[in-house]
């Protein structure tokens, strides 16, 4: 666990005023990335699982560790309910992008070392707390102060009372694989968790870090990894709709691009977005140009923003709720929920709660359950 300020990071949709061509992009409240983390962004904008359909993003040694702490946990959080390995997967996305770029043994040691800042208060990193040295340097490699440790990003402090040996060396190190994905799970776990409720596995990652945007990027990824674990039933899917869901479906693993997309497909796009993210230099989709790009597959020409897009076809107010839904809808979200002009974000429903969704700088398209996004502002029917 660290403690640390997070960045805040707000996307929106560009207007005509600022580029010939407006985009939409994403989420507000899902930017949060540690500060204390010492891998910084270019992990972040190589576009998140890049297989679709995969947790192609993780090391496999990094998610053997995962699913091994799962099913470990339960001697050391006997009442713990609903550990998964997305949920680890989820926390060591944000906290380290799951230690890639490093080397990592069969034993589970990663090196070189995963360092945070030093939380000095002297602001850089954000840090603006200073907080004592623990371990005389035994973990974070300095007396001088504290800082976060390993994959999951621990304090000394937290790694004292937390840590677990699961690799059966003698020795619980915040810098091992197995070690730290164990002590992440039993943290989470604390309190006899029932992390298959949602406001349980809420509070749980709130603990791990008290900011709502770490809390709505971490339930990203898990909603990411946990829809990666299957495909889609489009059993009882057939025509028109399939053909723009399984187009859809296809670019799963394409890269997040500001202003990108077309009905040909994937395309460079622009810069900037609110955030300072630049698609330029990447060739992928944003969210409206991913559903301009499906729904052309079925000769359906949609406008290029989201927010264009909520008035084609039947639309189906928010006050309906999710429910009503059906697969094929453009699902929309908004500031203003009611007041069209402030839709930011689109995707497309699978059923069951999912949508083909491109998220945001940093990530792919993907499968994400339709509560990832802020905002829910109904949807419209084209089909």
């Amino acid at each position: 666990m660290t403690r640390r300020r997070s960045r805040k990071a707000t996307w929106g949709c560009l207007t005509v005023m600022l580029l010939v061509a407006a985009v939409c992009c994403a989420a507000p409240i899902s930017g949060a990335i540690s500060a204390v983390v010492s891998l910084q962004s270019a992990a972040r904008d190589d576009g998140g699982i890049a297989d679709g359909g995969t947790a192609a993003d993780i090391p496999p040694r990094m998610l053997t560790a995962y699913k091994k702490a799962v099913q470990l946990v339960g001697r050391y959080v006997p009442q713990c309910h609903g550990m998964r390995w997305p949920i680890l997967a989820g926390i060591a996305k944000v906290e380290s992008n799951h230690a890639i770029g490093r080397t990592i043994a069969d034993n589970g040691d990663i090196r070189p070392r995963i360092y945070g800042v030093l939380l000095n208060g002297s602001g850089a990193g954000g840090n603006t707390t200073a907080f004592p040295d623990t371990d005389g340097g035994t973990w974070d490699g300095t007396a001088t102060g504290e800082r976060a440790v390993g994959p999951f990003q621990f304090l000394p402090s937290t790694w004292t009372s937390i840590g677990e040996d699961a690799n059966g060396d003698k020795t619980a190190d915040p810098h091992n694989a197995d070690d730290a994905a164990l002590g992440a799970a039993a943290y989470l776990c604390g309190n006899s968790r029932d992390l298959t409720k949602r406001s349980q596995l809420q509070a749980a990652i709130l603990q791990y870090n008290h900011s709502t945007e770490y809390l709505s990027n971490v339930l990203g990824w898990i909603n990411q990894y946990t829809a990666a674990t299957k495909d889609p039933d489009l059993t009882n899917v057939s025509g028109t709709v399939r053909t723009v869901l399984e187009a859809a479906l296809s670019q799963r693993g394409v890269p997040y691009s500001w202003g990108g997309g077309s009905t040909n497909g994937p395309s460079t796009g622009s810069c900037c977005s609110p955030s300072g993210k630049s698609g330029a230099n990447i060739t992928g989709f944003d969210c409206s140009g991913l559903t301009l790009y499906a729904y052309a597959k079925v000769g359906i020409q949609l406008p290029r923003t989201a927010a264009a897009q909520a008035g084609a076809g039947k639309r189906i107010p928010p006050s309906l709720g999710t429910s009503a839904l059906k697969a094929g809808d453009l699902v929309f979200y908004a500031d203003a929920p009611g007041r069209d002009a402030t839709i930011y974000h689109v995707g497309i429903y699978l059923g069951s709660g999912q949508m083909v969704n491109a998220a945001r700088p940093g990530t792919a398209v993907r499968l994400d359950a339709v509560n990832t996004m802020s905002g829910f502002a109904g949807g419209a029917r084209l089909l």
